[in-house]
């Protein structure tokens, strides 16, 4: 981890609460909406669906307006007070649609923050290292999810196991929220403004990344929210004391290959290894779907971590408007999130569980086979 700018470091510390905080939330998430507001699991589909969208839609807004503007700093200062302030808020709710207003304008906060965020991590990167920068920092992110999962194991252990107690964790996230908040404001320097009158927010060249964006947009339609996979570890027969160590397991697979997968991407290139995260996210489901729980989130922590590494390093490298082109990737993660969302939750609702699964492999291996199909017409380095 030599020679990774200071800035870099103390956004990784930013995201390391921020996500701790998260953590906290989606751990139990799953579990508040089915068992303690009694609402029915395409209600959590709908849930999981709009905070996507809205988390991942307005990041190409925001992306637009970052780069338009040069509107870095206060972006990710601002989203992250808005996820501080509104996480907290969830331990008020008694509906399903208190759930999915709340979550939406917490994923806001990660909509406003999120393109410039990866904007100052380039800025402060060298080209060649993009992939070491972005690997760890997302280490940072899996340690604090990690640790909030650590937190609720051990609020499990040492207290009752009740509503009151869930609703409880909700509130304690506004502690690691605003530290997150304070470190942004204060440690991280702004990106230096571009000193030429026009700021050019889209060209050319840019659009030729759209086909492997496309390819993840594709998979993550199709590949099952983390979220159906605690639900399922719930309805398996696993207890509530038990859940949070399946995140834990989840986050440590993260943090122990995100810095060296990021390594890697360097090397061999960002698709070679998009495609191997591929396998991983197909191997979770069909483990989840045999009732291997603890491989499921071993191999989908796998899959969450590679895959992020490697389409930010591939943007990194190959976007000449990068704050334009991470808004139109999450963008499209965030359309097609939802509807992959909505449809698992309704096949799982209507049909079963299994056919869900069923739906979720097909479309992921057909997505896979095309990528690397793709490998013989272009060059899998990039």
């Amino acid at each position: 981890m030599k020679n990774i700018n200071t800035n870099i470091i103390a956004l990784g510390w930013v995201s390391f609460f921020t996500d701790m905080a998260s953590s906290m939330v989606t751990t139990l998430l799953p579990i508040f909406v089915v068992y303690v507001l009694h609402e029915g699991v395409d209600k959590l589909g709908v849930i999981i669906a709009i905070a996507t969208f809205v988390s991942y839609s307005l990041r190409i807004v925001f992306g637009y307006l970052s780069d338009k503007y040069q509107i870095v700093k206060p972006f990710v200062v601002g989203g992250y007070l808005i996820s501080a302030i509104t996480k907290p808020l969830l331990m008020f709710t008694h509906s399903y649609a208190s759930v999915a207003l709340l979550r939406s304008v917490e994923r806001m906060g990660k909509a406003v923050r999120s393109a410039s965020k990866d904007s100052l991590i380039s800025t402060y990167s060298e080209k060649s290292k993009a992939g070491k920068s972005f690997g760890f920092h997302k280490m940072m992110d899996v340690s604090g999810e990690m640790s909030g999962a650590l937190i609720v194991v051990a609020v499990f252990y040492f207290t009752a196991r009740n509503e009151t107690f869930i609703r409880d964790i909700f509130g304690w996230t506004l502690i690691p929220g605003l530290i997150g908040v304070l470190i942004a404001l204060f440690f991280v320097q702004d990106a230096p403004k571009v000193t030429k009158k026009s700021v050019v927010v889209a060209q050319k060249e840019d659009y030729k990344l759209l086909w492997i964006l496309g390819s993840y947009f594709l998979f993550v339609f199709f590949l099952m929210s983390d979220q159906y996979f605690i639900l399922q570890a719930k309805e398996s027969g696993m207890t509530l004391f038990e859940i949070p160590l399946l995140v834990i397991v989840s986050t440590l697979t993260q943090a122990l290959l995100s810095y060296y997968s990021g390594t890697l991407i360097d090397r061999i290139g960002s698709k070679v290894m998009l495609f191997i995260a591929y396998l991983f996210g197909i191997g979770s489901i069909i483990s989840l779907g045999y009732g291997n729980v603890w491989a499921a989130f071993v191999l989908l922590g796998a899959f969450t971590v590679i895959s992020l590494n490697a389409m930010r390093a591939y943007i990194s490298k190959n976007a000449l408007s990068q704050g334009f082109i991470y808004g139109i990737f999450y963008g499209g993660v965030a359309i097609f999130s939802a509807l992959g969302a909505l449809s698992i939750g309704e096949i799982w609702h209507q049909f079963s569980f299994h056919n869900a699964v069923l739906f979720s492999i097909t479309g992921c291996s057909f997505v896979a086979l095309v990528l690397f199909v793709s490998f013989w017409f272009k060059s899998p380095t990039a």
